[in-house]
């Protein structure tokens, strides 16, 4: 099998490429023409390789573009806890689209790129200078990688209150690197996502999210690059970690403030929502979907695994996989669940059951490429392969199939045909 130079080969990708225009700027633009206007396109966090695997061969049923948007916990320059940097990610969805002939426009983006957004920067207290310094970097990375989308969510700062007037500052220092750095290399054209759905962001309230526009307009603008425009603008639309309630009702406010300025709303943690139909009713241009098929994974395995419990009993395999015991002690042992600790709660053996097991389904994304979880998950599968269970498959249809409702709720079917034509 030969990687092939771009990330795709539909016709979208190659005209994007001949006439120097963004693939998203490009969709877009296309779709509205045609007046196909009411979707919104669906984004996965590929936490996973098997995640990763799910939303190619779900796009692929579906007749449907797929965006991936990677945070920096990961894919990074440091490999992030899935092991990939920038490159090994876009080799790693080509090597996936070749194996099951997906020929539709894979668009692949950085996903809260900014000072202390990666955890390790947080948790080694990490000066200004040099979380800067790394995002940059890691931006570089995915611009020579061929990344199409840089989300630049520079709101956070770990040692002062961050202000509206510094979110703007940072966010035109990190596009005009990016720019820079991309002109100097004559690499193509990208797009740019701004903003956050976080209250630390300070873009809930209107009023400031106008003036964040209005700022980072003249800012731009100021730096020489006028020509330069987010697509996307992150404002929060109801939803976050633990509320999966879309408000369609705040949505169509920031839709409307955001067309006016030539942008589309994206919306984050839009993982269990029930009323994903609203979402292209309101008019919201993207939406991003990762910690859902972490949970689908985990919960696949652990049916796959009682199954196993079940054949041992019955003396037809030798030894078990342990795979939710492996899962389990990998999660503890890599001390990232202690993100998701709430007040009164310190020790991990003394969290209640519930608590526990939501903690270990949550966190087990970040040991998925634990060489030790790999080799059990292997080995549950070979238990299950001997005795007529396809257990990698059941793991990926079961993802696929809450990917499957994001394509349908979000008016994405047939659409890489309509492209084509």
């Amino acid at each position: 099998m030969e990687i092939k130079k771009r990330i795709d080969e539909s016709k979208l990708r190659k005209e994007s490429e001949e006439k120097k225009i963004p693939i998203l700027e490009l969709l877009f633009k296309k779709l509205a023409k045609n007046k196909k206007t009411d979707f919104t396109l669906f984004a996965v966090c590929p936490n996973s390789e098997t995640v990763l695997r799910a939303a190619i061969r779900a796009a692929k049923r579906a007749d449907a573009p797929i965006l991936f948007v990677a945070t920096l916990n990961q894919v990074d320059i440091d490999g992030g806890y899935t092991g990939w940097t920038p490159k090994d990610l876009i080799r790693k969805i080509k090597e996936e689209s070749y194996n099951i002939t997906y020929k539709g426009p894979t668009i692949v983006g950085i996903d809260h790129g900014g000072p202390w957004v990666k955890d390790r920067q947080t948790i080694e207290k990490w000066d200004l200078d040099r979380s800067i310094s790394w995002t940059k970097k890691s931006f570089e990375a995915a611009i020579s990688a061929g990344y199409d989308l840089i989300h630049v969510d520079p709101t956070v700062d770990i040692y002062n209150p961050i202000k509206i007037d510094t979110v703007v500052e940072r966010t035109i220092e990190l596009i005009y690197h990016s720019e820079t750095y991309r002109k100097a290399k004559r690499l193509k054209p990208i797009s740019y996502e701004v903003g956050t759905e976080e209250v630390h962001g300070g873009l809930v309230d209107i009023n400031v999210f106008k003036k964040f526009l209005d700022l980072l307009k003249d800012g731009l603008k100021r730096k020489g690059l006028k020509n330069i425009w987010p697509i996307f603008i992150v404002a929060k639309v109801g939803t976050d970690l633990h509320t999966s309630n879309f408000s369609p009702k705040a949505a169509k406010e920031v839709v409307g403030i955001a067309s006016k300025y030539g942008s589309y709303i994206k919306g984050h943690y839009t993982d269990f929502v029930n009323n994903l139909d609203d979402y292209v009713k309101s008019g919201v241009g993207g939406a991003n979907v990762g910690p859902e098929f972490t949970v689908m994974e985990f919960e696949a395995l652990a049916e796959l695994s009682q199954i196993e419990e079940a054949l041992f009993k019955k003396n037809m395999i030798s030894i078990k996989s342990n795979i939710m015991k492996i899962l389990e002690n990998a999660v503890f042992d890599s001390g990232r669940w202690k993100k998701w600790l709430i007040d009164g709660e310190e020790s991990f053996n003394n969290l209640k059951k519930d608590r526990k097991e939501w903690i270990v389904k949550t966190s087990s994304r970040y040991v998925w490429a634990n060489p030790e979880v790999k080799n059990s998950r292997n080995e549950l599968y070979t238990n299950l392969k001997v005795n007529g269970i396809d257990g990698e498959n059941i793991v990926l249809t079961n993802i696929e199939k809450g990917m499957d409702k994001y394509f349908r709720n979000f008016n994405l079917l047939g659409l890489n045909s309509e492209l084509e034509n």
